[in-house]
């Protein structure tokens, strides 16, 4: 009704295109409102209560816009339009963070998520981005990044080039603020250099006494890293999981396998020993296609967001393997690791597999085309075995981040051993 005549300003806020046009809309709206006869349909009242709220927090008139947005709320739960009821809790935790009052706000917001995972999917990446705009102006800019890649992945799916450039539009504003924020005479916090360190401490640590490059000598190690591993791992929320016969979709996968050949062959780089590349398109597609979070817990009890970052990491040469360490803290609480393909000579005496150290000794996962894992990576020391002679590996990995629960810190974890 009035979408011609708001736009967005810099901080991604809706401002009026022509104030003088939107004050007479919306006064106009009004009086239409008010003269609909009692029996009308009730929907045609409640879109006309939101738009005028809409309306009016894009003029900045928020108490007022409140109460009609409340208006348009009450009549769509009296009809059990659960549509309606998400956009208009989104459009209601607008109408408070613009007014200043952050709590309300962030209590509509998830609100909103909540209900639109769980009722109306197709409104999950606008839940998701209002989400992330109050997130970001809160200075959370991680949880926001997250949000906004997911809200991505989900308008890539869809097809609408609208959508996706309004969420890019949002990603560069948060990524924009990040740098300012990293670029501060502070630096990064103090929390993130500490929780670098400690991860850095116990791959050095791990290197140090083990190695994934011979497994026939694991057994003599293991007693070595036992205790230690075990006061780490004793705070996995994941276990690493084999995970076979996912049904995920042919076709999905053969695109991702596709791109990431692409991109490891025109922008490939080696780290850690292994090759990686960003995911792109294909990923994307997939996970917004595929419910990945419902993967993970599942498998593993935990709740997790949607992934909010990906890899695509190869292994291409005989001999090359990924020595045991642990992952920085900010790819999540789980990881997903899936194999888009694995080839080897039939007649190979050994191939290549994921393998992690737990407290019982270890695990070696052989990943075919279609299977996955599911780990901690920041806890569970992983890496893999080396390649044969004629073997190749490749994979993409996702990193989730846990729902409705506390951010992780090493204050509570073992301290890295000496």
């Amino acid at each position: 009704m009035l979408q011609h005549l708001i736009t967005q300003d810099a901080d991604l806020r809706m401002v009026p295109t022509d104030r003088d046009q939107l004050t007479t809309a919306v006064e106009e709206l009004r009086e239409d409102l008010r003269a609909l006869p009692a029996d009308s349909d009730p929907d045609r009242a409640r879109a006309m209560a939101r738009w005028i709220g809409i309306g009016l927090v894009s003029l900045g008139s928020h108490q007022d816009a409140r109460a009609f947005l409340t208006q348009a709320l009450d009549l769509a739960t009296a009809s059990g339009n659960s549509r309606a009821i998400i956009a208009t809790e989104l459009n209601l935790g607008d109408a408070y963070r613009y007014g200043g009052d952050v709590e309300t706000a962030d209590a509509f917001y998830r609100r909103a998520l909540d209900g639109a995972r769980s009722r109306q999917p197709e409104l999950v990446d606008f839940a998701l981005q209002h989400f992330a705009k109050h997130l970001m102006e809160r200075g959370d800019f991680e949880p926001a990044r997250s949000h906004l890649q997911e809200a991505r992945r989900l308008r890539i799916a869809k097809g609408d080039t609208g959508l996706i450039e309004s969420t890019q539009a949002a990603l560069d504003r948060v990524e924009l603020l990040l740098g300012q924020a990293n670029a501060s005479p502070a630096g990064p916090a103090a929390g993130d250099a500490e929780a670098a360190q400690w991860s850095k401490g116990w791959t050095s640590w791990l290197q140090s006494r083990t190695t994934a490059r011979t497994p026939a000598r694991w057994a003599e190690e293991f007693p070595a890293v036992r205790d230690a591993v075990r006061s780490l791992t004793a705070h996995e929320r994941v276990r690493p999981r084999h995970l076979r016969d996912q049904s995920f979709p042919v076709e999905l996968l053969a695109a991702m396998a596709d791109e990431a050949e692409k991109a490891l062959a025109a922008d490939g780089y080696l780290h850690n020993g292994k090759w990686n590349a960003a995911v792109g398109e294909a990923a994307n597609r997939f996970a917004g296609h595929v419910d990945l979070a419902a993967v993970v817990a599942r498998s593993t009890g935990l709740e997790v967001e949607q992934p909010h970052n990906g890899v695509y990491i190869a292994y291409l040469e005989e001999g090359q393997f990924l020595d045991f360490h642990v992952d920085k803290f900010g790819f999540g609480e789980a990881n997903l690791i899936l194999c888009l393909k694995h080839e080897h000579p039939i007649t190979a005496p050994t191939v290549s597999s994921t393998v992690f150290i737990g407290a019982d000794g270890y695990l070696e996962c052989d990943l075919a085309t279609g299977d996955c894992v599911v780990f901690d990576g920041a806890l569970t020391p992983h890496g893999r075995t080396p390649l044969s002679a004629g073997e190749s590996v490749i994979l993409v990995s996702f990193g989730f981040r846990a729902r409705d629960q506390a951010p992780r810190t090493v204050t509570h974890l073992p301290p890295g051993p000496c």
